[in-house]
């Protein structure tokens, strides 16, 4: 049986009858009451001193037999398991408290457990009532409704998730998100779709947003995205490099969130399912293109001109009347974004960004630097200050400045012979000769490493053994470095016929055969009659 429970007013009535003298049939039949319930109210009455036509009953005798009847432990139970329970309550306040040992705070079902463990003979419904009331368990705090924002102050920013649509270039379907940018005081909107939520895409979709809205506004609340916060925080946020530039770039303040706190941008968290359910579910998009502009079309139209259901006008028409005006304009071009990396110089006095290298100059070399690429530069940092500048290069690019590598080391790496010729002439008139035979011809590069070593020689024989070495090899036409060595080594080039004023002459040998110079006369002898006249007379 279902027990129904009656107000304060409908006792009231019933002992006001009885006051009056009308029979209890007659009481239980105009007020729609049972016999059992009139003559229950009669004798709680009469248990509180009251008696029908002693004194006219109020309210608090009312409400003083209903408290009396009204389902639940008696006031003296009641009474007794607080009782009992505040010997405990040190106790249930460690096994609530969420840095607990147990690492979390207990379930109440498992305190309820545990109390009765320890011999505490309570019902659930009593220790319910009692963590409730005094330990604030379960709780509900209040709510109180913050103040509007000005026209132009705020837009809050959020990725959703929508689903599937195919992509023409694989043929698959990819997953497509919306960044949602919605400006709080109108509550008109601006949908970015994307496949990703890289910090590349996230400022796209807020810029095209600014550009949408032809403002920016003065702050913009965003939530702890991976991309653009790296330590969230709720008093003190660290953001990421290139999104707090891009915010000074545009001017506006980040409102970051707190962690795990969705009310802290309302407005947007509750148009992300309304997004999905309303633009996005039950359509069939051809692409990431089709849907984002159909999804600015649903911003004009459906979303835009509907009746909001806190300030009951439409968005676009709230926008266009109150809060364009107040947005700040866009001044600046449109935000690069940048990217930033810390590589370690090379050996080779390179930097490795995205595939691509970049030189470095050499004073460098193993140190840690800065490196900030955009859409076209790249500028290299080391303890703050700019050292270089390059084009960006395509992965497995390379952008080199040959005048970044050490002196002695230059000439090799430009691949360049007049600079090794130049050097061969300082060193001696016929090493500067030998020099430009030996490099001369179309890849003169190709004997760059026999140039190199002929200079060594001169360090380690003398300019003069060297000098004339390579006249005598240039008078046999010995264009080879080695060549020049062996004369050294055998002391060669001092010997009769190589004077330092004229250089050897070649002189032609008697040439000597096994065989007569006779046998390789040859005449002529007709093919057809090798054999001489064979005539038969």
């Amino acid at each position: 049986m279902v027990y129904r429970e009656h107000g304060m007013w409908e006792v009231l009535e019933v002992l006001r009858r009885l006051h009056r003298g009308e029979a209890r049939r007659s009481i239980a039949r105009n007020t729609g009451r049972s016999r059992k319930t009139v003559n229950r109210y009669a004798a709680a009455a009469a248990e509180l001193g009251w008696e029908p036509g002693s004194v006219e009953p109020d309210e608090a005798l009312a409400g003083a037999v209903l408290a009396g009847l009204r389902p639940g432990p008696q006031e003296a139970s009641a009474q007794r398991m607080e009782t009992l329970l505040l010997q405990h309550k040190e106790c249930l306040q460690d096994w609530l408290d969420p840095d607990n040992p147990y690492g979390r705070g207990l379930r109440l079902t498992k305190i309820h457990q545990l109390l009765s463990r320890q011999g505490v003979d309570v019902s659930y419904s009593s220790l319910y009532r009692f963590v409730v009331k005094h330990l604030g368990f379960g709780r509900k705090q209040g709510t109180v409704r913050v103040a509007e924002t000005a026209p132009g102050e705020l837009a809050e920013v959020d990725f959703g998730r929508l689903g599937l649509v195919p992509d023409p270039e694989t043929g698959r379907k990819r997953m497509l998100y919306a960044l949602l940018v919605i400006l709080v005081f109108s509550r008109h909107q601006y949908m970015h779709l994307t496949h990703s939520q890289k910090l590349e895409d996230f400022i796209t979709g807020i810029e095209d947003a600014w550009s949408f809205f032809g403002g920016v506004t003065s702050r913009l609340g965003i939530d702890n995205l991976k991309a653009a916060v790296n330590k969230a925080d709720r008093y003190d946020p660290a953001f990421q490099r290139t999104f707090e530039e891009y915010a000074n770039h545009r001017g506006f303040v980040i409102d970051a969130t707190v962690p795990s706190h969705a009310k802290g941008k309302p407005h947007v968290e509750r148009q992300v399912p309304f997004v999905r359910e309303s633009f996005f579910r039950g359509e069939s998009f051809l692409s990431r293109e089709h849907a984002q502009h159909e999804g600015i079309r649903w911003c004009m139209t459906t979303a835009g001109m509907r009746i909001h259901g806190t300030t009951r006008k439409p968005p676009l028409i709230l926008f266009e009347t109150v809060e364009k005006a107040a947005l700040r304009p866009l001044t600046a071009q449109r935000f690069d974004p940048p990217r930033w990396a810390e590589p370690k110089v090379h050996p080779d006095c390179h930097v490795r960004f995205n595939y691509g290298l970049y030189s470095v100059p050499h004073i460098h070399k193993g140190r840690k630097t800065t490196l900030r690429a955009d859409s076209k530069l790249v500028r290299i940092y080391v303890a703050g200050n700019l050292v270089k500048t390059h084009p960006l290069q395509p992965p497995g690019g390379r952008s080199t400045d040959y005048s970044d590598y050490p002196p002695e080391k230059t000439p090799y790496a430009m691949r360049d012979a007049d600079y090794m010729i130049r050097k061969a002439k300082e060193q001696g008139e016929n090493i500067g000769s030998f020099a430009e035979r030996l490099l001369s011809g179309t890849f003169p590069w190709s004997k760059l490493r026999q140039a190199q070593k002929l200079l060594r020689l001169t360090e380690k024989y003398g300019n003069e053994r060297i000098d004339a070495a390579c006249r005598r090899a240039i008078g046999f036409d010995l264009i080879n470095v080695n060549r020049v060595q062996r004369i050294v080594e055998r002391s060669l080039e001092n010997e009769a016929g190589s004077s330092k004023n004229r250089p050897p002459q070649v002189v032609q040998l008697p040439l000597r055969f096994l065989r007569d110079p006779k046998t390789f006369n040859h005449h002529h002898c007709d093919k057809e009659n090798e054999n001489g006249n064979q005539d038969v007379t």
